[in-house]
């Protein structure tokens, strides 16, 4: 049985879909703003030590390994449908890896002749990491922001398989109402949406990049 032609269906069903877009865009930047804050503050308190860079690092890289559809079924089971409870925290820990990494490397790759110099000159710690260090990591470090940008709106389409919110329900509809009217329509929309919501995020930081890195560091 046929459905709406695709644009018919985009016009038919237009203020919902705007919705989805709005919360997948709003929910993602909630995700990268948290996984941003808890990879830099992990990276700043471990990148001195190699142990405890690389245990960082290490137990972040197995976090992502969690299948992503029973981690938000256990969550669900004790938050019960609770955006910010289930599916939230999973979200998050599968964007954190690379801000983690790369702010961690990045605050490592300082060259030790400079800091050895600005420690002669009296540079304190806190105003090492942040006028040194920081601004030399800064291009890798929006690299991972990057990454992890595209993570969270990927991620977050599966948690719609607990929590109906954002532009994963047109997947997970499509799949529930196979050969269903409109099951195309809505496996299209989910796909062009996410990939939108994603290419927004990934122009925002480009941008950023432009006017916050020096020209060298841009390529």
């Amino acid at each position: 049985m046929n459905g709406l032609p695709f644009f018919d269906y985009l016009s038919a069903y237009r203020d919902q879909i705007i919705l989805r877009t709005e919360q997948h865009f709003q929910f993602s930047a909630y995700v990268i703003v948290g996984a941003v804050v808890i990879g830099l503050l992990i990276a700043v308190l471990t990148y001195q030590s190699g142990i405890r860079g690389n245990f960082a690092i290490s137990t972040a890289a197995i976090a992502f390994t969690l299948p992503a559809v029973a981690l938000f079924g256990f969550l669900v089971s004790v938050f019960g449908q609770s955006l910010f409870g289930a599916v939230y925290p999973p979200v998050v820990l599968y964007a954190l890896l690379p801000v983690l990494r790369n702010g961690i490397v990045g605050l490592q790759s300082a060259d030790p002749a400079v800091i050895d110099a600005a420690r002669g000159m009296g540079v304190g710690p806190w105003r090492m990491l942040w006028q040194i260090r920081f601004p030399i990591a800064w291009p890798l470090i929006l690299a991972g922001i990057r990454v992890s940008a595209q993570l969270a709106v990927g991620i977050f389409a599966i948690g719609a398989f607990v929590v109906d919110v954002g532009l994963g329900t047109y997947g997970f509809e499509a799949l529930d109402n196979l050969g269903s009217v409109n099951t195309g329509n809505e496996a299209i929309v989910c796909i062009v949406f996410v990939a939108l919501v994603a290419l927004v995020f990934d122009a925002f930081f480009v941008i950023v990049r432009y006017f916050t890195t020096p020209r060298g560091s841009r390529a």
